[in-house]
């Protein structure tokens, strides 16, 4: 396992879903960075329904990435520049959706195209109503994804945003930020 220390070199990418533990992933942010992780942000459209782009680049201290789209024609193609420079990629939270586009290889937004141009280590925190996490299509979606080798982080049985209680609940930032340092063999 290649060990490494935060503020080395390379980035964390951190897409966000449009889960209601989306304010999880603005901590989880914030847990990266005071890590010594530079952490770049990737909101998707929904996602950004609930939390801002300001929100997440407040904590991150780097421009939050909304478009697969460069800005200008000249500038650099976003999901390729992200993945070349990020050691790790992780989303949370995951909802069933995306898990299912990641599953099926899409690249039709800028986390996935990310995502699929990845060659670091992927860790997903699943996020979801139970019945939706029990799902035959869910539960193939993430073996499929697990045999290739994307590192789960939960989810838990816990309180859901529906108000019922079961497997679905996002695991707490702390808790996915212990599984990014396991997985980059780091000691902090």
């Amino acid at each position: 396992m290649h060990e490494m220390t935060p503020g080395s070199s390379g980035s964390v990418v951190l897409g966000i879903t449009s889960s209601a533990a989306a304010y999880k992933g603005v901590a989880l942010a914030s847990l990266l960075r005071r890590s010594g992780f530079a952490v770049d942000g990737i909101l998707t459209a929904p996602a950004m329904e609930l939390i801002g782009p300001a929100q997440l680049a407040c904590v991150t201290g780097r421009m939050v990435h909304t478009s697969l789209f460069p800005a200008q024609p000249a500038d650099p193609i976003p999901h390729i520049t992200l993945s070349e420079s990020a050691v790790l990629a992780v989303v949370a939270p995951a909802t069933a959706h995306f898990i299912a586009r990641m599953a099926h290889g899409l690249a039709d937004d800028l986390l996935t195209s990310t995502i699929l141009a990845c060659e670091c280590p992927v860790v997903v925190a699943p996020s979801m109503n139970s019945r939706m996490w029990a799902n035959p299509a869910t539960r193939e979606n993430v073996e499929k994804l697990v045999s290739r080798g994307v590192r789960l982080a939960g989810p838990v049985t816990g309180a859901l945003a529906c108000g019922a209680s079961g497997e679905g609940r996002m695991m707490e930032p702390v808790d996915i930020h212990a599984v990014c340092i396991e997985v980059l063999g780091m000691r902090v």
